[in-house]
């Protein structure tokens, strides 16, 4: 029997009195759109991030715009960002008119790599043709990248900062929750991430007051906090839906369960895998949330096709690095020039991780790995 990558399913039977009632409620009040719901789902990620201000909106890719919108970035500017990541992060500085510029990544935590941003925002400012703008740090897989080493090229550079954290709602920097380590950080609920709802859904975090108000206005197509029917500013249609706010509110209950069973199993990979594949390196001071558990392997395709054969899922995330793609290879950045997202990028192969996979099947996991690297 073949395992499930991600086990929703196992979720809501044990969470489904609880989410049904939720939606029901939702439906006799009638209020679908910034009903009671969100604004206590926005109270309960503030909370968990340790943050003043949480604001719920459509999807992940709709926080990452807003961040950049807030800061008044469009054209004329460059958006620093790895190369190794999902097409969102780019496609958000695209849809305010910038630049993205792809910056490689470290080889063993997938991060974007600080000394290598240094060089590339230094060269851009050195062209002139662009104005280096800001930065927006990935969080990938559910390990933060690392902050304590970006803040000075921020500061240095004067870039702006915003934390992708699409992946990594629920872990911790120096014992600092996700959430509180950026000036700005976005977050998605897309219901495969650690944190997911049944739908799209997305929350952008901050401590600064001004910057919530600029959220709450955009994502309501530029309403006046003062005068709904004033429209202060150019926004957008991007608020959470309710029924997605009562969904998560439940999850939130037994969110801190799941993130203990992930390290769990993921600790077991790292005892059980670290000698046969290269396992993902854990940054100091860094709790990860594991949206994913990705290791190396030569001769991936058919590493991954023996798993297949032994009832154990995979997934490559991600195949192609940005600066590769056909949208954005007219950045500039061709081929060789992002050596480490390329090379990681052949090598790259996700195991099944989640709350409710346990640890028999994470022994089964390994013992089909070792087969499969070893024969």
């Amino acid at each position: 029997m073949s395992l499930p990558f991600i086990d929703l399913k196992a979720q809501y039977r044990l969470l489904k009195s609880d989410i049904d009632a939720r939606i029901q409620r939702v439906l006799d009040s009638g209020a679908f759109i910034l009903g009671p719901e969100v604004a206590e789902l926005e109270a309960e990620l503030a909370r968990w991030a340790g943050v003043r201000h949480a604001i719920g909106v459509a999807n992940g890719t709709d926080a990452l715009q807003i961040a950049l919108m807030i800061e008044r970035i469009g054209p004329g500017d460059a958006v620093f960002l790895p190369s190794f990541t999902y097409a969102a992060t780019a496609e958000a500085a695209v849809l305010v008119g910038a630049t993205p510029v792809f910056v490689d990544v470290d080889a063993g935590t997938f991060n974007v790599d600080p000394d290598d941003l240094d060089a590339r925002i230094a060269a851009v400012a050195k062209a002139g043709k662009l104005r280096p703008k800001a930065l927006i740090a990935v969080d990938l897989f559910g390990q933060t990248a690392d902050y304590r080493r970006l803040a000075p090229v921020m500061e240095r550079h004067g870039l702006h900062l915003v934390s992708d954290a699409a992946q990594s709602f629920g872990g911790k920097l120096d014992g600092k929750a996700v959430g509180s380590l950026a000036p700005i950080t976005t977050t998605s609920f897309y219901p495969s991430k650690p944190l997911g709802c049944y739908g799209d859904g997305g929350a952008i975090l901050t401590d600064d007051p001004a910057k919530a108000e600029l959220v709450r206005s955009i994502r309501f197509h530029g309403t006046s906090s003062s005068d709904r029917y004033d429209m202060a500013r150019i926004g957008m249609n991007s608020r959470l839906d309710t029924i997605q706010a009562a969904v998560l509110l439940a999850k939130l209950k037994v969110f801190a369960r799941e993130l203990e069973t992930r390290e769990r199993v993921a600790r077991i990979y790292d005892s059980r895998l670290g000698n046969l594949v290269a396992v993902p390196v854990r940054a100091p001071g860094v709790t990860s949330s594991w949206a994913q558990y990705t290791v190396q392997v030569d001769r991936r395709d058919q590493v991954a096709a023996r798993l297949k054969s032994a009832g154990i899922p995979t997934a490559i995330y991600y195949q192609r690095p940005l600066h590769l793609q056909s949208a954005y290879r007219h950045y500039g950045q061709g081929a060789g020039s992002l050596p480490v997202s390329e090379q990681v990028a052949d090598r790259v192969l996700s195991l099944p991780i989640h709350g409710y996979l346990d640890d028999a099947a994470a022994q089964r996991v390994c013992d089909a790995v070792a087969q499969a690297v070893g024969s």
